[in-house]
């Protein structure tokens, strides 16, 4: 359990880590996977798409179970209240995203009528939805733009982080870092 009321425990660390890599490479494998010529490959690539999709739902559950039981550490000292309210309604709506994209995509899924993708060539995924055009062009509009909204609201997150780090010289950044990684800047 996260005890420690000065940075991110060690679960809560790997957890934002590996979540943001698998983002990141689900946007980037997203963005191009229109292109690629119909081969094998092809389908390949989309299910190892729905497949780290699904995989980053699991991990967002599990990573919000473990921040509601773990809990955050407190508020770096000196920060203003309306900064941390926009850091937490921030983090929420990351949250919300990270389960509406890849449901949408699910839904998405299911409804456009192709044939069952195995997790990972393992695990049978079921169908949500029946096939249905309206329900494909809804769920597809809302896992693009909310994967756009997902991008702004990160660069945002990560520019606050930065901002924190550069110029206020807080330990906002370094306590979601192991020990080490970063030292935390001293004010002048």
């Amino acid at each position: 359990m996260n005890r420690n009321t000065l940075r991110w425990g060690r679960v809560s660390q790997a957890l934002h880590w590996l979540i943001a890599l698998l983002i990141l490479t689900l946007g980037v494998v997203g963005l191009t996977m229109g292109e690629l010529p119909k081969t094998p490959k092809y389908f390949w690539v989309y299910t190892a798409h729905k497949s780290l999709g699904i995989t980053v739902l699991a991990l967002v559950l599990f990573r919000l179970g473990w921040r509601l039981s773990a809990g955050a550490p407190e508020p770096v000292p000196g920060i203003p209240t309306w900064q941390e309210r926009i850091a937490g309604a921030t983090h929420w709506l990351m949250y919300v995203l990270m389960f509406t994209i890849p449901l949408s995509g699910w839904v998405y899924d299911s409804a456009s009528g192709l044939r069952p993708f195995r997790w990972f060539g393992l695990v049978d995924v079921p169908k949500l939805v029946a096939p249905d055009p309206g329900t494909v062009a809804i769920s597809h509009a809302i896992h693009e733009y909310g994967f756009w909204l997902l991008i702004a609201v990160v660069l945002a997150h990560a520019g606050a982080a930065f901002y924190h780090h550069f110029f206020q010289r807080d330990a906002t950044l370094a306590r979601m870092l192991p020990r080490g990684w970063l030292a935390s800047p001293q004010k002048d």
